[in-house]
């Protein structure tokens, strides 16, 4: 629409350092402002997981690298590193070993799907990077497709109108009757 991906394309390597876009041409990149809501500002936290994606992304966003995974207070700096390990998906892929080895069970549960496609705790960083080109490559959302919902049970009767429920009186009382002359007979 605007035109604008050729003019700020981002941080293509993400190597978990800082990135910010830089000014170029006439025209400034989109200034937007993280609203994080209700959410709390934990360091490490998700909404910055996104924050970063956003910068990664070609947005210019205020922000510090005090909230990122990887900043070390002490010191005051952030740990590209470790900062890079947790976006390619390092922190699962050691979640993942320690479950395979400790228990399997639990491993077998909770990552089902990452064991039906394959993916393992060494393959973790390539899919992530095959994933973020995938996105670059394309950044349209595509629509998923959907099973249609099952039949919903109703666990309260449907509403009748007067007729039904006057034909349904009936149908009791005749019933009722019937059984009523069955136990006479009887006796």
């Amino acid at each position: 629409m605007l035109q604008m991906d050729e003019e700020y394309e981002g941080n293509v390597e993400g190597n978990g350092g800082d990135f910010s876009v830089e000014t170029a041409g006439s025209r400034r990149p989109f200034r937007a402002l993280l609203d994080v809501g209700l959410v709390r500002t934990t360091t490490g936290n998700r909404v910055f997981g996104a924050l970063k994606g956003a910068l990664d992304g070609g947005l210019d966003i205020p922000h510090s690298d005090k909230s990122f995974a990887g900043f070390n207070k002490e010191s005051k700096q952030l740990d590209a590193e470790l900062h890079r390990k947790y976006f390619y998906g390092g922190h699962v892929a050691a979640y993942m070993r320690m479950l395979m080895e400790d228990e399997l069970e639990k491993f077998q549960t909770h990552f089902s799907e990452y064991i039906k496609k394959g993916i393992e705790a060494d393959n973790m960083e390539e899919v992530y990077k095959k994933v973020h080109a995938a996105i670059r490559a394309d950044p349209t959302a595509k629509k998923a497709e959907k099973q249609p919902p099952k039949q919903h049970k109703r666990y309260n009767l449907k509403k009748m109108t007067y007729e039904e429920r006057k034909a349904k009186l009936v149908e009791r009382l005749t019933a009722l009757n019937s059984a009523a002359e069955d136990d006479d007979d009887d006796e």
